[in-house]
């Protein structure tokens, strides 16, 4: 038993991997289509204002112990799916509610780094605007650490949360790269019942 939860952490997560980046053009499905030009009234890109405060300063936790992406989200936000990042958005469908726009309490799905197998997920803390959330994860900077109050930025020219960027806490900028996000899975199942519930 102690052997299969082994197994299950290491497969759980970008296990100690950079989190997923777009390098080409295939994209994975999202759970509307998006739309080619940026709606009429789309709120303006911002990458200049810090986007927090004193009171949500993203930290990376250092006293907790090292945990992957997935049993970390998967803890935090009550969806009960297990198995590699990259399966989760899959996994979701006809069970969770999943969509194109954040909500607190919902897990972001990001997905691909150089190639379509390796995934990412993050828990949506706060909405802060149109563009910016606030999320928890873990094992974003590789080292199984814990970062809490992580600013995510929607940089897709459609505002439709399929492009994102996310704030690098060491460095305190936007990171440079862009992540494909495949959307949002909400902690209620398809069947009404909250998702920690069979």
């Amino acid at each position: 038993m102690v052997l299969g939860l082994v197994v299950l952490l290491v497969s759980a997560c970008a296990s100690s991997r950079p989190a997923p980046i777009i390098y080409s053009a295939a994209r994975p499905p999202l759970a509307a289509a998006a739309t080619t030009t940026p709606p009429r009234n789309a709120p303006a890109l911002d990458l200049t204002t810090r986007p927090f405060d004193d009171y949500s300063t993203p930290v990376i936790i250092t006293d907790l112990p090292p945990s992957e992406c997935v049993p970390y989200a998967r803890n935090l936000s009550g969806v009960q799916i297990w198995g590699d990042a990259v399966t989760w958005w899959r996994q979701a469908e006809n069970k969770y509610a999943r969509s194109s726009r954040p909500a607190e309490g919902s897990v972001l799905v990001l997905r691909g780094w150089k190639d379509e197998t390796r995934g990412h997920v993050a828990v949506v803390k706060m909405i802060l605007s149109e563009r910016v959330i606030r999320v928890d994860h873990a094992n974003w900077l590789r080292g199984g650490e814990v970062s809490i109050n992580v600013p995510v930025i929607d940089v897709s020219a459609a505002n439709d949360w399929s492009q994102v960027r996310v704030w690098h806490i060491p460095g305190g900028y936007w990171g440079g790269r862009t992540y494909e996000a495949q959307g949002f899975i909400h902690p209620y199942r398809l069947n009404g019942s909250a998702g920690l519930s069979g």
